[in-house]
């Protein structure tokens, strides 16, 4: 949640009586976070939320996050190429789960087309980067342009599909927890520091609303909702934006990566500064260019880390990453805690008199172990724990 914002008919004040122009009422509905003490929306709807014309269990539905023994032991960092994937499919089926504990499952998608049903995923709020492509989200609150480099937040419950204009790639993360802006970015009122890496401007809000008193948007007289890992199909009687007015903080966003202001310091400073978003159990942060670090003697490459308490997953994008060799894009790593990590032989002294970095890349730490999957064993490449074997006559 970024704000509060509002678009729309509604009421003077909420609970009270809206009517169209023709004199039929219209509906109000609140979408609630942590029961009635979180952050809410209240939505104005033309016609009534609840009818359906048959709830069944739906043959529809993505791959859900079950754990691969062969991707868990031995203890070891590990690299997924996800350019291995096949292409195709809509975002709500084609997203395969590479990574997965009790508070977050990881996903990455490929799809070439967009929803044709609509989608509400009741586990979990959808944090997505877009990787490759370009397009459209379509939800209750309105219409929300997506492109290369977007993060993108879809909140539990949502009722949405994509709309897409450019086959996409993309990595997603679901929460089972509220996906937020970290807390010491914002003062005590909720505004945005002056000091954030971002501000209140760099998000792009959903553009509605999406429907007329007298104009309901056509669609699908489909949903597909996902609650406890099992997918329920459910028939409606009318496509369900006829959504003419909302207000309230609960409402999908999109964020440019390179919208994000990044920190230099006098020698290297921790990850914690690329922190952009955070969630129970996890932190995202953004690696984008950057000036290094401003000591003469400074060594701007990361420096060797045991990794105590937390697993680090990398998704490279673009740019020459200073600590690694032989990632491209769309390369995923995953440094699990228990074991060090670090530079690649050769970089850490290689960094040494270099003034700015052009690494693009998402990274999560999360303090549970992750578990890889069927999907992401298959994308695994074997030889990347090896790599950082020092070579041969530099030993």
């Amino acid at each position: 949640m970024i704000d509060r914002m509002s678009c729309g008919l509604m009421p003077d004040k909420p609970h009270t009586v809206l009517r169209a122009p023709d004199g039929a009422i219209l509906y109000e509905e609140m979408l609630t976070r942590g029961g009635f003490s979180g952050a809410f929306s209240y939505l104005y709807h033309r016609y009534p939320t609840t009818p359906a014309t048959d709830v069944t269990p739906s043959a529809r539905g993505h791959v859900i996050a079950s754990v691969d023994e062969n991707g868990r032991t031995p203890l070891k960092r590990r690299l997924y190429d996800t350019r291995k994937m096949t292409k195709g499919g809509m975002p709500f089926e084609c997203r395969l789960p590479l990574l997965f504990n009790s508070d977050l499952t990881i996903y990455f998608a490929c799809p070439t087309e967009g929803d044709d049903v609509y989608f509400a995923n009741g586990d979990g709020d959808e944090l997505w980067y877009v990787q490759e492509g370009s397009g459209r989200l379509e939800s209750v609150c309105g219409w929300l342009p997506v492109t290369e480099g977007d993060y993108v937040w879809v909140p539990r419950s949502l009722i949405h599909r994509w709309h897409l204009d450019k086959p996409m790639r993309m990595i997603g993360f679901e929460a089972h927890g509220d996906v937020v802006v970290p807390k010491d970015f914002r003062n005590p009122i909720g505004q945005l520091k002056m000091d954030a890496p971002y501000t209140h401007r760099d998000f792009v809000r959903p553009e509605g609303p999406i429907a007329t008193t007298s104009a309901v948007q056509d669609g699908p007289r489909e949903l597909i909702v996902k609650k406890g890992g099992r997918f329920t199909r459910i028939g409606l009687e009318r496509p369900p934006m006829d959504v003419v007015g909302w207000e309230g903080f609960v409402y999908p966003w999109a964020f440019a990566i390179t919208k994000y202001q990044p920190k230099t310091g006098l020698v290297h400073l921790p990850p914690t500064i690329h922190s952009t978003f955070a969630g129970p159990g996890f932190l995202v942060c953004s690696f984008v260019p950057r000036l290094t670090d401003t000591h003469p003697q400074a060594i701007p490459c990361p420096y060797p880390h045991s990794s105590v308490d937390c697993d680090e997953v990398i998704l490279y994008l673009r740019g020459n990453f200073t600590s690694r060799r032989g990632v491209g894009p769309g390369a995923i790593s995953l440094h699990p805690a228990g074991i060090a990590h670090g530079p690649h032989p050769g970089a850490y002294e290689a960094s040494i008199g270099s003034t700015r970095t052009d690494e693009l890349a998402v990274m999560v730490d999360t303090f549970k172990p992750l578990l890889p999957t069927a999907q992401a064993v298959n994308l695994e490449d074997g030889a990347y724990h090896d790599s950082w074997r020092t070579p041969a006559g530099q030993g």
